[in-house]
């Protein structure tokens, strides 16, 4: 019988026991092995982008019908059917719609708040009232890492705090690992040890190792202590991991041309997501990337221009060097913000404002369903229609089933109560999986 020390080297830094009931329920029928959240924060306008309201453009310039002291009006740019599915994508994103029929559109999106920071802590970590692990800290301490020497959940430039990408109560070594991707030379603070040699420190790490292990055979089990240990390690090995990983110098320039990385409109997201896939390939579990400048209450159409053109050459980069490198049928992309924007503008204005009752996220790759459009907002995009919609519980649950585990099972017991990602919720959206 394996003791939780030999199941968490038997996992890479695996999973608890209830954890390990709920994988091994549905492993057979999922073999995804890695997300890779792109995450767009402010809140993107969504009846500009993805979800396609003709009745915006018949009605452009009109009363608002539901929010009073607002004119409807239409996106600057016209969403148009791409690909062979015909699915309304914005001529904003020109790459990203030539990936049209690998997309799951989710149209009937949802939140509990229209506040940034509560809405973007539900997102990420199921709740908006307390801290709690993140999404990305629950599939690590369900799943494990495949890669010892990295972090086994990572964001890049994300522009989220700890708190979206923090344990909480979980052992430490299952938080996210925030990396500053244009510094190649100290792309996480404090990784190295200037003051000493790698040989002196690996001496050091050995004689801390034999005394918290002894600490650890003298009393009862400690899965902080344990979690301490396996950090010094892997903090240790990161020295020399993480700055190799993040080097791209040596990467074809028909790569770097694919991600937009040598020019300057598209070179900082087109880095994050060449990294992106650098990580997810070399065994990192959850890899989330981060683009701001969404929260538009002015000057809504050239905002939009801007902040697509920067994202929409990487994505579409991304999309096919996965697929290119036979990545993309076991990698689940995920890609949305915290809630939307409405589709009525206040007199005086030029954006939109808040709308967390209805708006878009999208999917593509391991297991998800390409070409379709999933769930509803009502005719101008204010609410999403209820028997179609889809709130945060229901996406964690859905992208913890495409990756075998059962949301339900997923537990950690801290406080006296078995917490979860989706709390005493979550419905899995088997509509959009294939």
């Amino acid at each position: 019988m394996l003791n939780r020390r030999d199941l968490l080297h038997a996992s890479s830094f695996g999973f608890g026991m209830l954890a390990l009931k709920g994988l091994m329920a549905e492993e057979a029928a999922r073999n995804n092995k890695r997300v890779i959240f792109m995450y767009m924060n402010g809140g993107m306008t969504h009846t500009d982008t993805f979800d396609y309201k003709p009745l915006m453009v018949e009605k452009d310039g009109t009363d608002d019908p539901v929010s009073k002291g607002r004119k409807i009006i239409k996106p600057g740019v016209p969403l148009t059917p791409a690909g062979d599915s015909g699915i309304e994508i914005s001529e904003n994103f020109p790459h990203l719609r030539q990936h049209a029929d690998d997309l799951c559109l989710l149209n009937g999106m949802k939140s509990k708040t229209g506040n940034h920071n509560q809405a973007r802590s539900l997102l990420h970590t199921g709740n908006f009232q307390f801290s709690r692990p993140s999404m990305g800290s629950w599939l690590l301490y369900g799943l494990g890492t495949e890669n010892k020497e990295l972090p086994g959940f990572i964001t890049i430039d994300a522009g989220v705090g700890p708190d979206n990408y923090g344990s909480a109560f979980l052992p430490a070594i299952y938080q996210g690992t925030a990396i500053n991707a244009g510094n190649i030379k100290s792309p996480i603070p404090n990784l190295v040890n200037r003051s000493s040699t790698k040989e002196r420190q690996r001496k050091d790490l050995d004689l801390l190792r034999d005394f918290n292990q002894m600490h650890l055979k003298d009393g009862a089990e400690n899965s902080r202590l344990e979690g301490l240990i396996e950090s010094y390690e892997l903090a240790f090995k990161m020295q020399t991991s993480v700055p190799n990983t993040i080097d791209i110098t040596n990467e074809p320039q028909s790569v770097l041309d694919k991600y937009g990385i040598n020019d300057k409109a598209t070179s900082k997201f087109g880095r994050q997501c060449l990294l992106a896939k650098k990580f997810t390939e070399s065994g990192v579990r959850f890899v989330e990337i981060g683009h701001g400048g969404w929260d538009m209450h002015q000057n809504i159409n050239d905002n939009l221009k801007k902040q697509a053109t920067a994202i929409d050459k990487p994505m579409g980069g991304l999309i096919q060097d996965l697929k290119d490198c036979g990545l993309f049928e076991d990698t689940i992309i995920l890609f949305g913000s915290e809630f939307g924007r409405t589709p009525g503008i206040k007199e005086g204005a030029t954006g939109r404002d808040h709308n967390n009752g209805g708006f878009s996220m999208w999917m593509a790759g391991g297991g998800v369903k390409g070409g379709i459009r999933h769930g509803s907002t009502d005719d101008f995009g204010h609410k999403a229609i209820p028997e179609y919609s889809m709130d945060m519980h229901d996406l964690h649950a859905t992208i913890l089933h495409l990756m075998g585990i059962d949301h339900t099972k997923l537990t950690y017991r801290y406080s006296g109560r078995d917490f979860r990602l989706t709390d005493v919720f979550g419905n899995i959206q088997y509509d959009i999986i294939s």
